[in-house]
């Protein structure tokens, strides 16, 4: 039976990541007006992207750091101010430079959620069900995503974007405090920080259990989370050159993120019927091959398409995340989580400006055709992967 500590940390670990992927994706919905309002090249959305994906990535293996001097709440309290205070000053922002710096700053705070959070739902279920756990926590992540751009496309319809910015920012601000106090109080015991400490002793490090495997698997997470991003930036600009409108273009996202939340719940079922490799061979595929047949389809078959292509966009994480556990060693996972979302989310930040300058060069339809076959390239390597994790997957509780 699951102990009320183990699944209150999850509910609240759950909340945190349902605020900060919010923030991260309702960027989508922003990103095309501030094109027009700013007369904006596709680079500079892209590198918009990049400072808030970049100051993310770049945190992550701090923010582990400083977790295990100070304890995860205090670092988590703290990430998820700076977040507020950099969306609530992004509504005052008047030009390209002040919303890159200000996206920066709420990067920074969204950098400390990942590996912490992941980190204390791994340590809190170690006894039990974990990978279940680690997937309900995922998939929270993904109703912020459906959630937050949804509420941004309505509030800005209504009030204008710098309202509905400085809304958000008001609202995390609120909630940067609950964190706190709730976390504090069930963060503590035998897997609180001093046991951690006592482990620190005799495992030093990285703690990563099997280099190759780890490798690999972040290799493919890198691709996977560059890809999404990438395509989540452009694909909004895609429909409008095929005459969609504001709203038709919101929608868009709206169904995209709605099959990416879909795609964490399937594909974590599917890993535990087909195995972990055959289930990312089959997502990878289904991405690659969605967003050529997206090239050729008009506006309106696409709405159809793309929840399907969101379950396959997003499908791919759910199944590398439970796997990190079984390869780092429990006392370092602060440290293997903020490493491995790093890269992740790092390719995420340096792919956006890149993929820009393509379509500022050959137009979106080339870049994302590009994309497609980028995206192929994580077939085999998931083969390669395959003799670090067959079999693992048995020994999780």
């Amino acid at each position: 039976m699951i102990p009320q500590r183990a699944r209150a940390t999850l509910a609240a670990s759950c909340v945190i990541h349902f605020l900060h992927d919010g923030c991260s994706d309702l960027l989508y919905v922003l990103f095309p007006l501030w094109a027009r309002e700013f007369s904006l090249s596709f680079a500079q959305v892209g590198l918009l992207r990049t400072g808030y994906s970049g100051a993310l990535a770049l945190f992550q293996v701090p923010a582990g750091y400083l977790a295990e001097r100070w304890g995860e709440p205090r670092i988590l309290a703290a990430g998820t101010f700076l977040t507020a205070v950099g969306f609530f000053c992004v509504g005052i922002a008047g030009g390209f430079v002040p919303l890159l710096v200000f996206l920066v700053i709420g990067g920074l705070g969204s950098g400390t959620q990942h590996p912490l959070s992941s980190s204390l739902v791994s340590r809190a279920y170690e006894a039990g069900r974990r990978r279940v756990a680690l997937g309900t926590y995922n998939f929270s992540g993904d109703l912020g995503k459906v959630t937050w751009p949804a509420g941004m496309a309505f509030v800005t319809a209504w009030a204008g974007w710098r309202w509905a910015a400085q809304g958000i920012g008001l609202v995390v601000l609120a909630a940067a405090a609950g964190i706190f106090f709730l976390l504090a109080s069930l963060v503590g015991g035998p897997t609180g920080r001093q046991a951690t400490s006592t482990a620190d002793r005799t495992v030093y490090g990285w703690g990563i259990r099997n280099t190759r495997g780890f490798s690999l698997l972040s290799t493919i997470h890198g691709i996977d989370n560059g890809s999404r991003t990438v395509f989540l930036t452009f694909m909004p600009f895609l429909l409008l050159g095929k005459g969609a409108s504001m709203d038709r273009m919101w929608l868009a996202l709206g169904v995209t993120f709605a099959g990416g939340a879909t795609g964490k719940f399937v594909c974590g079922h599917l890993a535990e019927r087909w195995g972990i490799i055959r289930t990312v061979l089959v997502t990878e595929t289904a991405t690659g091959l969605g967003i050529l047949l997206l090239l050729a389809l008009p506006v309106t078959p696409t709405l159809f398409l793309l929840p399907i292509l969101g379950v396959a966009l997003n499908g791919t994480s759910s199944v590398l995340y439970g796997t990190v556990a079984e390869l780092v060693a429990p006392e370092r996972r602060s440290r293997g989580y903020g490493l491995f979302y790093t890269i992740g989310i790092g390719t995420g930040a340096l792919a956006p400006p890149l993929f820009g300058l393509l379509s500022d060069a050959a137009g979106v339809p080339v870049t994302l055709a590009v994309l497609a076959a980028v995206i192929l390239i994580t077939l085999p390597l998931a083969n390669l992967l395959r003799p670090a994790v067959e079999g693992k997957s048995a020994d999780v509780p």
